[in-house]
């Protein structure tokens, strides 16, 4: 296995492989991180690991004497208990520095990760991390279809009105990039969405939104309408 040391960005929420992450970078311990990011060189991937949190607050509290701006800001003193176990290693694809010194960033979701070890010592969280490499598994192909088919009933229950334009939409033939693809388009808890980035294999996460499509179809019957989600981009986590 593939090991590595990556800053580390906590999140509410979790990133998947092939998925883009837009972030509006404020608080000092990430405009340091982005910084030294920057300082690599521009040919070389300038990566970051996302890891969802399970225990904590995505932005540090503000207390009487002010924010705290340590790297452990509003997740504790135990990282490994406030963070998930398993994330996705991020590939900066844009950055841009803002008038006020923070920075609008684009990365893409490149291969998930197991969480060995955190570093707490410097201006921001870094981690020992372990590249877990996808595996399709048994009858990840025969799942496929009917993940898709079930998908887009799911999409027509959200998109109400508008289903006619969801019609012509096309999914990826790859069972694991479909997989990742219906993992983070699904409207669902962080907990649902990281039981799904630490599935298995493809087989396994495929099984499991069929029951969660399934389960999140029949209960809409019974709902308005709501606005579709885009299947490919995350909303802006402001940290």
């Amino acid at each position: 296995m593939v090991t590595d040391r990556l800053p580390l960005f906590p999140l509410s929420t979790a990133l998947f492989p092939g998925l883009v992450l837009p972030l509006n970078v404020f608080e000092e311990r990430y405009r340091a991180l982005v910084r030294d990011l920057l300082a690599q060189p521009e040919d070389g991937a300038r990566r970051f690991g996302v890891v969802a949190i399970r225990n904590g607050q995505e932005v540090s509290p503000t207390g009487q004497e002010g924010r705290d701006t340590g790297p452990l800001a509003g997740l504790g003193d135990d990282p490994l208990d406030a963070l998930y176990g398993y994330g996705c290693v991020a590939d900066t694809a844009g950055i841009a520095e803002r008038e006020d010194g923070g920075y609008e960033l684009v990365a893409t979701g490149i291969v998930r990760f197991k969480l060995l070890s955190v570093d707490a010592t410097g201006e921001y969280l870094t981690g020992e991390v372990e590249e877990m490499p996808d595996v399709a598994g048994s009858g990840a192909n025969a799942l496929a279809p009917e993940v898709v088919r079930h998908f887009r009933t799911y999409q027509k229950r959200l998109a109400g009105a508008r289903e006619l334009t969801l019609a012509g939409q096309e999914f990826p033939d790859d069972p694991t990039v479909l997989s990742y693809l219906v993992a983070a388009a699904v409207v669902a808890a962080t907990p649902a969405k990281q039981l799904l980035l630490e599935a298995a294999d493809s087989a396994t996460r495929l099984t499991a939104e069929l029951r969660l499509l399934r389960q999140e179809s029949a209960v809409m019957e019974k709902l308005p309408s709501l606005p579709a989600v885009d299947l490919t981009q995350h909303p802006i986590c402001a940290n």
